[in-house]
């Protein structure tokens, strides 16, 4: 019965196999020969921006864009490289004359809105146009809207500016009730990513710096939108205070937020009559396929992305591998061509040994080339510690950075097993023998022996951050203790040399490495669309899902991956729903 069984399984998959790999092989081609065809931009042209989603670092290959006019189909994420290239693309085109922002809800960081907004200021400097409209705009599309030449709403929308608020969300009663105990080990006053595990509501340190973050990040959206539409600060803050996002639109008016309120048709009417003429409409990925290839240059800049948290195991995306990005960038250091490296970081950190090894790595580069650091929305923690080496540390003045901290979590689920009727035995040759198991409670000797752990790491951590910031160990201590700064903020106290995008790193890299025609290579390459589809068909095919989990629930996540991981982590304090 059994040999049928697996017999019949065996079957079943060759025949999906068979099915499925000649599908997938034909669209590669597809999309092999599609790929180098390019959109020829006609005279009296618009970019049609479709803000809507959710916000990436960096885009995917999308499998319906093999498929257009078959599937009517919208990826679920936009790449903001995508974007900031395209709008770049626009600027130089002399055929396109303006960009249409159509406004849907969009989901991003502060940071990264800033580096779309900085794009489009930059767009408007050639004298072209830019129009928004929305049915809604939320706070984060409003705050690109504002750079706007014309803001239109719908008669019946609304303007969500409602401030900013950072939501910590706690687990200690439910992993009391089912038996699931946290022990901790950490340095650093500020370093507050245990407080779930251990505590009901913030402590009053993390209550203090989160307060002064989201005051930083909401004096610079309430800043610029301001100065975009002449406006005093004041004003918006008197529009936040009394809650007209839940006004008539007409209140949007009054406060001068938005120039006229329209339907969707008229605005295409307007586009017309601003044009002069009927006008050609592209979309992100028209814009993209307009100029595909770039020319070869002999001098190189490495733009590598570092995204996601370093080391940890996820169900998720995968995050930064050390092993693999150590060896690219000791990879560049060696390559000749390469002539410096922007290391773009989007990450809250992670393992405390992984970036160490990334930080050894970025020095061996440092050591005959340029090393600047580009930040994302974080860069904190381990995110923090492999940038500390650079010789220009570039944020937008919402990235959240520092935490220079680090903790240990090992969990006992001693009381858990004895609820559901599980027992465990051992037997060991010494008392520390069966150290880190989860089925019973740390002896203060272990105790004892991982907070000193954590101490060197932590001291290691503040001697790296000291040297790259040129800073003595003292002046270094007063900034870290696990404290998340602003980018704005970390300027003032050094953690940050300059506040602008990825752009604004590749031109100090360019200058520092004093070359003037380069071609920019990115690491990790994209994965093409074939290698998707197959990874796709693997984990659909062979492993069970439970769908997307709520954030609130990731403290199972990372219970479950804790044996796995390093125990000793340099990770951002906390896990925040940004409002």
């Amino acid at each position: 019965m059994k040999g049928f069984l697996k017999m019949t399984l065996a079957v079943f998959l060759g025949l999906n196999l068979f099915l499925t790999v000649p599908f997938f092989f034909l669209l590669y081609l597809i999309n092999s020969s599609s790929s180098e065809l390019e959109t020829k931009i006609s005279s009296n042209s618009v970019f049609y921006l479709e803000l809507s989603g959710e916000l990436k670092e960096r885009s995917d290959e999308d499998i319906f864009s093999l498929t257009e006019g078959m599937i009517d189909s919208q990826s679920e994420f936009l790449g903001l490289d995508d974007i900031l290239s395209a709008i770049k693309i626009a600027k130089e085109n002399e055929n396109i004359k303006g960009i249409y922002l159509e406004c849907g809800d969009f989901a991003a960081a502060p940071a990264s809105i800033q580096e779309i907004r900085d794009a489009l200021l930059d767009f408007k400097q050639t004298g072209k146009f830019i129009v928004s409209y929305a049915d809604f705009y939320t706070q984060n599309t409003y705050s690109l809207a504002s750079v706007s030449d014309k803001v239109f709403l719908n008669p019946l929308g609304a303007l969500e500016l409602k401030g900013v608020s950072l939501q910590n969300v706690f687990y200690k009663n439910l992993l009391d009730k089912i038996g699931v105990e946290v022990q901790v080990v950490k340095v650093g006053t500020f370093k507050s990513a245990i407080e779930p595990y251990i505590q009901t509501e913030m402590s009053d340190a993390n209550r203090a710096q989160l307060t002064q973050l989201s005051s930083s990040i909401w004096n610079q959206i309430a800043t610029t939108i301001a100065s975009a539409r002449n406006l005093k600060k004041e004003c918006i803050n008197e529009f936040v205070a009394h809650g007209l996002m839940l006004a008539d639109a007409e209140e949007t008016i009054n406060y001068g937020l938005v120039d006229s309120l329209v339907y969707k048709n008229e605005v295409k009417s307007y586009l017309k009559t601003l044009m002069e003429s009927d006008y050609e409409s592209y979309s992100l990925k028209n814009i993209l396929s307009s100029r595909l290839n770039n020319d070869f240059q002999q001098d190189k800049i490495a733009v590598v992305y570092a995204v996601g948290a370093i080391d940890n195991i996820s169900s998720g995306e995968k995050g930064i591998d050390s092993k693999e990005i150590s060896k690219k960038l000791l990879d560049i250091a060696e390559d000749k061509n390469i002539r410096a490296l922007v290391l773009r970081v989007n990450s809250p950190g992670g393992s405390a040994f992984g970036s160490e090894q990334i930080w050894k790595a970025m020095t061996e580069i440092k050591k005959n080339k340029p090393v600047i650091v580009s930040m994302g929305d974080y860069a904190a923690s381990g995110g923090y510690y492999i940038s500390c080496i650079a010789d220009t540390i570039v944020a937008q003045p919402s990235t959240l950075t520092g935490s220079i901290g680090i903790f240990g979590l090992v969990p006992n689920v001693e009381k858990l097993l004895d609820n559901i009727g599980i027992t465990t035995d051992v037997v060991k040759t010494h008392d520390l023998s069966d150290f880190g198991t989860v089925c019973r409670p740390m002896s203060m000797a272990e105790k004892t022996l991982m907070q000193k752990n954590v101490d060197r790491g932590y001291e290691l951590f503040v001697k790296r951050c000291a040297e790259g910031r040129k800073m003595s160990i003292r002046k270094l201590n007063e900034i870290a203790e696990g404290r998340v700064w602003s980018g704005i903020d970390a300027q003032k106290n050094g953690l940050v040399d300059v506040l602008g995008g990825l752009d604004d790193a590749i031109d100090f890299a360019a200058q520092k490495a004093n070359v003037k025609d380069y071609q920019i290579v990115e690491y990790p390459k994209k994965k093409d669309i074939f290698t998707l589809l197959l990874e796709d068909f693997y984990n659909s095919g062979v492993q069970f899902s439970l769908g997307k989990m709520s954030r609130e629930m990731n403290f199972l996540e990372m219970l479950e991956n804790l044996n796995e991981a390093d125990k000793i982590q340099a990770l951002m304090p906390f896990d925040i729903v940004m409002n």
